[in-house]
């Protein structure tokens, strides 16, 4: 499947900001389950940006605003042609082993009720059902629900909600398989819908584990499917914080306006 992707970041502040100095995880890489025909990460004036390869191999663009401002505005857009493979990550850059992906952080560190739940779901199943097993559980049981959680909402709290978004999904599932002593990760992208679906109008997050005989497995516990030719893969961290796909800090600015506009769409289609 050919997908396009328009993702636009805008920033206004009630009052001039001196700097501002962002990474961006914004670029998917080749593997081979996708295929980047074309992308460009910009700024408000249109620049291209310089980039490096972080240590978990994402991406990673630099920003840097060294004057007075009171807006800026970020675009990354182009065009990815992806695969079906089942879920299986394959021939995508990996400068991490998988045993670092059990190491456990402030958003996904498990406590008794996240221990608990993951041993009660996981039972006696070997490591590929207990898994899938969580993504069903985790999307049946935590409820799809946008303004009730934010970007330090950990693992323990989703689950003592019951509600939350992509992101909390992530975080849930790699905490509970981490304690199955599976290491797992947290991937940023994009998703695609589908044309008869409500639109996604954001970036998207899911999971990986990694499953001996297989490699590494995706689960998007969101939509309850191993993603499939419908997503892209950009980033992968240990949590949200090491695969967001903007963050930085800004010297100045009382508050700020944030406004996120995500559209991909099938050419194919």
């Amino acid at each position: 499947m050919r997908l396009r992707v328009h993702h636009e970041t805008n920033y206004s502040y009630d009052s001039p900001v001196v700097a501002t100095y962002q990474m961006l995880r914004l670029t998917p890489r080749a593997h081979d389950g996708q295929r980047v025909i074309s992308w460009r990460v910009q700024t408000t004036h249109g620049h291209d940006l310089p980039s490096f390869i972080d240590g978990f191999g994402n991406i990673v663009h630099c920003h840097a605003l060294n004057r007075r401002h009171k807006e800026a505005k970020i675009l990354a857009i182009g065009e990815v042609e992806t695969f079906a493979g089942d879920g299986i990550v394959r021939g995508a850059a990996e400068p991490m082993p998988p045993l670092f992906f059990l190491r456990n952080t402030a958003l996904t560190m498990p406590d008794r009720a996240v221990e608990t739940f993951a041993r009660e779901v996981a039972g006696q199943l070997p490591p590929l059902a207990a898994l899938h097993a969580l993504m069903g559980t985790i999307r049946a049981r935590i409820a799809y629900r946008t303004g009730v959680t934010d970007a330090a909402t950990t693992a323990a709290e989703v689950l003592e909600k019951g509600c939350g978004v992509c992101q909390d999904h992530s975080h849930l599932f790699i905490a509970a398989a981490r304690v199955l002593g599976i290491p797992a990760r947290y991937v940023g992208g994009y998703f695609w819908p589908a044309a008869d679906a409500e639109p996604y109008n954001a970036a998207h997050a899911w999971a990986e584990a990694f499953i001996d005989d297989l490699g590494w497995v995706s689960f998007d516990s969101t939509n309850g499917v191993c993603p499939t030719e419908s997503h892209i893969r950009a980033s992968v961290g240990l949590d949200y914080l090491g695969a967001a796909p903007v963050r930085g800090v800004r010297l100045g600015g009382a508050s700020e306006t944030l406004s996120v506009t995500v559209m991909v769409a099938s050419i194919d289609q």
